[in-house]
């Protein structure tokens, strides 16, 4: 009689595991884009002689977390180039933890050995009103500020709630300064991210506001690799590459970018010395990223959706979807700081990543919650357009049409544009136009040229659906 072996995973991957690393560093929002990315670039640093952890905490499911755990918080990151996979094992997380642990993120932040805290979080996980400043209207924030005013032992519901609850442990331990660092597509997202804890701060205790205003450092990253949801055919993939069954691998692109701006009062690692960029002015960069890989992808994917794609490099195959991306690239580079050396090195690198048939990167996961990102990625630039004296880009007021179709249709995944779906329903094209220009930018609802563009584009690509 045969008896099954039991794999134990745990101690498969305790035999390739090093020793841990201090933590150094909190992360809060564990998930494959931490792993691609900060995780990495630390590893590396470490790999040099470094010794920096990172203890990563879960956004609210404890899932990922748990499956770290089991693998000894070891896992495989695939570089997944157009022609072969390269597999490396990542170590520099320390520890991973359930978000929703409170007692330890309070611990964890108030650790004088911890000099930063970092963060990856969508747009929208910010927070902030229109205006820029955090959303007092948010029921989330409300219950937040409540808990934190009472001192409930829970975990705060909302990022900025987490971070002011572990400043404020860090306040009482007399921990000292630490580097908040924002690893997201919001541009000046250290700015924002300072605005919205201050302003969670204010609202708890004025004592713990002043002392973060003198005490944390808000840090501005731009980051950029391309990491799409790992299947089961990856986990096969990491298995044949390391003989290591790993229930969570990361599978990214060759390809990555990391540039911040801002002080480190209790120190960090050399990540210039794997690559990262120390600057005085990111907004440069941040404006690279956002105007031609992100608003590319933008456009790709609603009109990609539109022309019945799935995937970034389906429609980097269909002609119609490539010339209006050349389009918007030509309309974009006229108003970067940047040599025209240097713009068509990016350009030429975006081709090749957007068009790596090996990476599965899925239009309908770029092509939600638009309504958080396409002000940044394509009303920013059309404002420049405008303020220059230009008129606005054919290809950009292009991205807007295809946006306001794709919310018609029955893919949307937008909770933030509810109210504007409801008024597009059997408007004309203009009031279509009108409504969405006034929903992404009031201060342009009066522009009659971006209007009837936009109009003109809805109607051109309603055509060519039908």
């Amino acid at each position: 009689m045969s008896s099954e072996v039991v794999v134990d995973p745990t101690a498969e991957f305790r035999a390739r595991r090093g020793a841990r690393h201090p933590v150094r560093i909190v992360h809060l929002g564990l998930g494959a884009f931490h792993r691609a990315h900060q995780a990495w670039y630390t590893q590396r640093v470490n790999d040099l002689g470094g010794s920096w952890g990172i203890e990563s905490f879960t956004g609210r499911s404890p899932s990922l977390a748990l499956a770290l755990d089991a693998q000894d918080d070891l896992y495989t990151l695939i570089e997944r180039g157009p022609s072969e996979d390269r597999a490396f094992l990542v170590e520099s997380i320390s520890a991973a933890t359930d978000g929703t642990d409170a007692v330890r993120w309070r611990q964890a932040c108030a650790d004088p050995e911890v000099a930063i805290v970092t963060l990856t979080v969508t747009e929208a996980g910010y927070r902030l009103a229109r205006s820029g400043d955090l959303d007092l209207a948010d029921g989330d924030v409300l219950a937040d500020i409540d808990l934190l005013r009472n001192g409930q032992e829970r975990a705060a519901i909302t990022v900025p709630g987490r971070l002011v609850d572990g400043l404020r442990a860090r306040m009482l331990a007399s921990a000292g300064p630490v580097a908040v660092v924002s690893c997201d597509n919001l541009p000046d997202n250290g700015r924002a991210t300072r605005r919205a804890v201050l302003g969670m701060a204010e609202q708890v205790d004025g004592e713990l506001a002043d002392w973060i205003g003198a005490n944390i450092s808000f840090v501005s990253t731009m980051v950029d690799r391309i990491t799409p949801a790992s299947t089961d055919d990856d986990r096969a993939r990491a298995l044949a590459l390391t003989g290591l069954r790993d229930a969570v691998p990361v599978v990214t692109e060759p390809f990555s970018e990391w540039v911040l701006s801002g002080d480190f009062p209790a120190g960090r690692p050399p990540w210039e010395a794997v690559g990262a960029r120390f600057v005085d002015d990111i907004a440069p960069f941040e404006h690279r990223k956002l105007w031609l890989l992100n608003a590319g992808h933008s456009l790709l994917a609603y009109r990609g959706l539109l022309r019945g794609h799935r995937t970034i490099d389906e429609a980097m195959l269909d002609a119609d979807c490539v010339t209006a991306l050349g389009r918007l690239w030509d309309e974009a580079r006229g108003i970067l700081p940047f040599d025209e050396a240097e713009l068509d090195e990016a350009l030429a690198a975006l081709r090749s990543r957007f068009g790596n048939t090996r990476i599965r990167h899925l239009l309908s996961q770029i092509a939600a919650d638009g309504s958080q990102k396409l002000v940044q990625r394509v009303i920013d630039p059309i404002r420049r357009r405008r303020e220059r004296g230009e008129e606005p880009g054919e290809a950009q007021a292009g991205v807007l049409a295809a946006w306001t179709l794709h919310l018609l249709g029955p893919d949307r995944a937008d909770p933030g544009a509810d109210d504007l779906v409801r008024e597009l329903a059997g408007r004309t094209p203009k009031d279509q136009s009108a409504a969405v220009i006034a929903f992404l930018a009031p201060d342009l609802a009066e522009d009659v040229a971006l209007v009837d563009s936009v109009a003109t584009q809805i109607v051109s690509l309603n055509s060519a659906i039908d």
